[in-house]
């Protein structure tokens, strides 16, 4: 088969596709792109274990229809340092040669044989279900919950980020047992109850991608697998298998104690006082007192200590709570709000960060464990 493609557009989607391909692949055929010419259309596949990658690129001048694998670091790594130019691709189907004429130069190499490199499997017809969500909208939700995510080879299925669906709304959420973010998208709906784990490849695969996306995102599952459709590509994934736990039966339902405050501010404070702290626990403690929220930390096997006072409108008893402060730090720099309520119950309860202003259709909580207070 024989083409001619733009070597900046192709580069550009190897690119993409390359991010799926996994460092230590125990099959040598997923350490290739697989290729498949079909009329003005190259079709570009990438995969590992979990995952797969397929977009396409058009071409000119098309001579021949069929599939070649090639080794994915050779081509990005020819394909980088060449100016935008047209390539010329002379591939012989039976030898598996490849000749890659540009301007001045040629590339030739072999490629391997397309019939060992995976058959991606077809969605069950019988439980096979789809919404659809606008791309920017899912790039926030991912951003916002995947920081949250755990990565504990005990429990694999708090590794993913949860998608709780129902034809009034989706709910999306990322927890590690410390900390746990739940987002309601009300403009979002499913054809009916169901549900799926989302892994965090994945996941950090579409943030990366969802950026240049303008067009709503089609995401179709079943019981094991999830596609993600995007415009000019599609990501599947392998779900995991469990049952995730009832995020909504730890998150308290009512509250004695409401603090607002800016986010900036309070993030600049705990920055600097956990500076002063002990550098194994991180923790930071916040004592209220009317009108008056103190931030305090301590380190006392090297004698250091630091402490912030900052006003805030608050009339109600004395009260001391401890966080870990690079959990809270990432949690409100992750908080899509100027302004935050945090609400509490006593020191031995979570406590739940919510901006004051959620924005229309999107309901954003923040909720984070307390630590153990020696004093």
């Amino acid at each position: 088969m024989k083409f001619i493609v733009s070597s900046k557009t192709l580069y550009s989607a190897l690119q993409k596709a390359a991010r799926v391909i996994s460092n230590k692949n125990s099959l040598p055929i997923l350490d290739c792109f697989k290729l498949g010419l079909q009329g003005n259309s190259l079709r570009i596949a990438a995969a590992d274990h979990e995952m797969r990658l397929s977009t396409k690129v058009d071409v000119e001048n098309p001579n021949g229809n069929g599939e070649i694998c090639i080794n994915a670091k050779n081509l990005t790594d020819a394909l980088k340092e060449l100016p935008d130019q047209p390539l010329t691709f002379d591939i012989d189907d039976s030898t598996k040669e490849i000749l890659i004429h540009y301007h001045n130069g040629k590339y030739n190499f072999v490629g391997e044989s397309a019939d060992e490199y995976p058959i991606p499997k077809e969605l069950d017809k019988t439980t096979r279900q789809q919404f659809a969500i606008e791309a920017h909208t899912l790039e926030k939700v991912i951003s916002e919950t995947l920081f949250a995510v755990a990565d504990d080879e005990l429990r694999p299925v708090m590794n993913n980020v949860y998608f709780d669906i129902t034809p009034e709304d989706v709910t999306f959420v990322g927890s590690d047992g410390h900390r746990l973010i739940r987002i309601v998208s009300n403009d979002t709906k499913g054809e009916s109850r169901s549900s799926f784990l989302l892994p965090k490849k994945a996941a950090n695969l579409l943030k990366a991608l969802l950026p240049k996306q303008s067009d709503p995102v089609k995401v179709r599952y079943d019981l094991n697998n999830v596609v993600f459709d995007l415009t000019d590509l599609s990501i599947t994934a392998r779900m995991c298998e469990g049952r995730y736990p009832n995020y909504n039966s730890v998150i308290p339902q009512s509250s004695s104690l409401r603090v607002e405050l800016s986010r900036d501010i309070l993030m600049a404070i705990v920055k600097r006082v956990s500076v002063f702290g002990n550098k194994a626990s991180n923790l930071v403690k916040f004592s209220l007192s009317p009108n008056k929220l103190t931030v305090s930390a301590q380190d006392i096997d090297f004698s250091t200590a630091a402490e912030e006072t900052t006003d805030i409108d608050y009339g109600g008893q004395d009260f001391t709570i401890g966080f870990k402060s690079t959990f809270l730090i990432e949690l409100l720099a992750n908080m899509p709000a100027s302004d935050i309520e945090i609400q509490m119950t006593d020191a031995g309860k979570a406590a739940v960060i919510v901006p004051t202003q959620n924005m229309a259709g999107y309901n954003h909580l923040s909720m984070i464990m307390p630590m153990m207070l020696n004093d």
